[in-house]
């Protein structure tokens, strides 16, 4: 484990394209099957490195299991946001997807747990409910250990894409331990996800036809969440998903759950990038329910 206060210096390799597991130098980082865009996240990556070092630290003992925690500015009380990326539930993709949103967290004064996990092409669906569960967890302790400006009962969890469907089944398997869940552009419907074969057939992939794994993790057949919800959703994204964040919404609101929908003009990777329209709306937002 990673001891509070610690960072060292990482190097990024690339290899535009590998699609399975690769050898990597001790302490580097292995930005693999990306194509193109690869070379995109790797340079973010090691810019955000610069601007806001974070102290990586394990929750488990798999080179997956960490999360990476920037403590907040100003003064306290501090809430805690927990990151959770999406990439489809392929490893190809992986934390870095939330770099920038984890710093501009941290500098509104929030301490911001970026959080990875093992995914499901890999290591199987149980394992990565399995460490969402366990981060979830794991963030608001560690991040309240470390500063006593941090209050993590109030835990505001963040879903990117894939990751929203993971933060939606986190928190109904948790209840009580989140203050407010925020979908940004997410996967709130597996089970007509799957019908529809998104994402080249994601749904399918990741689930491995476990129907208990799909009845479990459908956002929709977990309703009422019985916490608030965000449902970000960019009109300029596919429309399967904009379709998905829409009904989800209003099944929500029709359970009983307090529903904030934003569907700014903004496409997949707008809502959250913190220099855009679609995160002021998703911060004031969050703002007003923490208040």
């Amino acid at each position: 484990m990673t001891a509070p206060g610690a960072h060292t210096a990482r190097t990024v390799w690339l290899d535009l394209t590998a699609t399975g597991p690769q050898p990597v130098a001790p302490g580097s980082e292995h930005h693999q099957g990306r194509e193109i865009w690869g070379i995109t996240w790797a340079v973010r990556r090691a810019v955000h490195r610069l601007r806001r070092p974070a102290r990586r630290i394990a929750y488990g003992p798999g080179a997956q299991q960490w999360g990476e925690l920037r403590l907040p500015a100003g003064t306290g009380p501090a809430p805690v946001a927990v990151l959770l990326h999406g990439g489809f539930w392929r490893s190809v993709w992986g934390a870095d997807l939330m770099d920038a949103m984890a710093i501009d967290l941290a500098d509104r004064g929030f301490a911001a747990w970026n959080l990875e996990y093992r995914s499901p092409d890999r290591h199987g669906w149980a394992a990565t409910t399995a460490d969402v569960a366990a981060g979830l967890a794991a963030g608001p302790a560690f991040a309240g250990a470390a500063d006593p400006r941090v209050d993590p009962s109030r835990l505001v969890l963040f879903g990117h894409s894939a990751g929203g469907q993971l933060a939606v089944r986190a928190a109904a398997d948790a209840p009580g331990a989140v203050s407010v869940v925020v979908s940004q552009a997410g996967v709130l419907d597996l089970t007509e996800g799957r019908r529809r074969g998104i994402g080249t057939g994601a749904v399918a992939a990741a689930l491995r036809g476990d129907e208990a794994a799909l009845a479990a993790s459908d956002p929709l057949l977990r309703l009422p969440l019985g916490v608030p919800v965000i449902v970000v959703q960019g009109r300029a994204d596919g429309l399967d998903l904009v379709d998905m964040s829409r009904r989800y919404a209003r099944a929500a609101l029709a359970a009983g759950d307090r529903v904030v929908r934003l569907e700014p003009a903004a496409d997949h990777f707008d809502v959250i990038d913190p220099r855009t329209p679609a995160w002021a709306a998703t911060m004031n937002a969050v703002t007003k329910i923490l208040t």
